[in-house]
């Protein structure tokens, strides 16, 4: 599948000029360029001949299920793992050639947190602010801008050990922020927090992408990629089977349909639809699922008494994932892990 950068928040990405209207220090190159990227781990390839472009300013969603390779990606790109194949560039800077200047341009918040829970919050953040190359006024004054929009300030005394989990995550996603990297990679960013922490994140996340920095933006949960109102990259079996703006890709594969949920299997009724089935879940592709909706009812016949819900679909990216990827996207299925 030909893949394509979608503008995202950075349209005027590659120009030669920042969302913010300051001049682009890196003369209009992307922030993150991949070709050809191909991974194996033994018998078993975890990315295959992956193409992703992602340009200053822009945010990309990705996607994919657990094992599809996302991890594996970001590692690469953060120059924590080796490709057997292809070519890596972050902001024209080949991580595998050039590692400490490369890792000066992006900032990492893996899945696994990064803290020292001995530490207090300022202790930690100032400890990954010195190994940016920050230092005295410089490093303070970037600690209490990170502190704020992520909730910090009040706790920046307290030993991250005594924070809860959503706490901690804030100071781990900080510690990637502090030196204001050209390329942000997150990978997780809010998996096991609460909804207001969920919520800065995401604010955040697009505060920075408007100035200017490009976020690689890995999650289990759709409706954040959808809040972010990026693009999207999809991820399937290693390969990349999707890449484009999300409205775009949404008008392009999204599907409507009436899903029925069984207590057991689906039966085996006739439909006058293309249908599928999944687990307990019989998907009826319609155009307009509000209106065949009862239709659809009076064909279940005596097998009405097995149903348990009924839902209508409409374009979403819950459906393009679903179409381009012949799986069904269930966040609460997902683990933590991915290859």
């Amino acid at each position: 599948m030909t893949t394509e950068p979608g503008p995202g928040r950075g349209s005027d990405a590659g120009q030669g000029a920042r969302q913010d209207g300051e001049p682009d220090p890196y003369g209009g190159v992307p922030a993150l360029a991949l070709d050809g990227v191909t991974k194996r781990y033994g018998a078993v390839t975890a990315l295959r001949e992956v193409d992703l472009r992602i340009e200053p300013g822009e945010i990309v969603g990705l996607l994919g299920h657990n094992g599809a390779g996302k991890t594996t990606l970001m590692s690469i790109v953060a120059g924590l793992l080796r490709p057997d194949a292809g070519s890596v560039r972050v902001m024209g800077v080949n991580p595998v050639t050039a590692p400490h200047a490369a890792r000066r341009l992006l900032g990492l918040a893996p899945q696994e947190l990064g803290v020292y829970p001995p530490l207090t919050v300022h202790q930690n953040l100032l400890f990954f602010a010195e190994l940016a190359g920050l230092r005295g006024r410089t490093a303070g004054r970037r600690i209490e801008e990170i502190a704020e929009p992520l909730g910090l300030t009040a706790l920046l005394g307290r030993r991250v050990a005594h924070l809860s989990g959503g706490e901690q995550r804030r100071v781990h996603t900080g510690m990637a922020l502090l030196h204001r990297p050209p390329l942000l990679l997150l990978d997780e960013p809010t998996a096991g927090v609460d909804v207001q922490t969920r919520q800065q994140l995401l604010e955040l996340v697009r505060d920075m992408a408007a100035k200017g920095t490009a976020v690689c933006y890995s999650t289990h949960y759709l409706p954040e990629v959808e809040a972010l109102d990026g693009s999207v990259a999809i991820v399937s079996g290693g390969r990349m089977v999707a890449r484009g703006p999300l409205k775009k890709l949404v008008r392009q594969y999204g599907d409507s349909a009436v899903e029925l949920t069984f207590a057991g299997p689906p039966p085996d009724i006739p439909l006058p639809w293309p249908s599928s089935t999944d687990g307990r879940v019989l998907r009826v592709a319609v155009e307009q699922p509000h209106l065949a909706a009862p239709r659809v009812l009076e064909t279940l016949g005596g097998s009405a008494g097995e149903l348990v819900n009924l839902r209508i679909v409409h374009p979403s990216l819950e459906s393009v994932f679903l179409r381009v990827t012949g799986r069904r996207y269930d966040a609460d299925a997902e683990g933590d892990a991915d290859a």
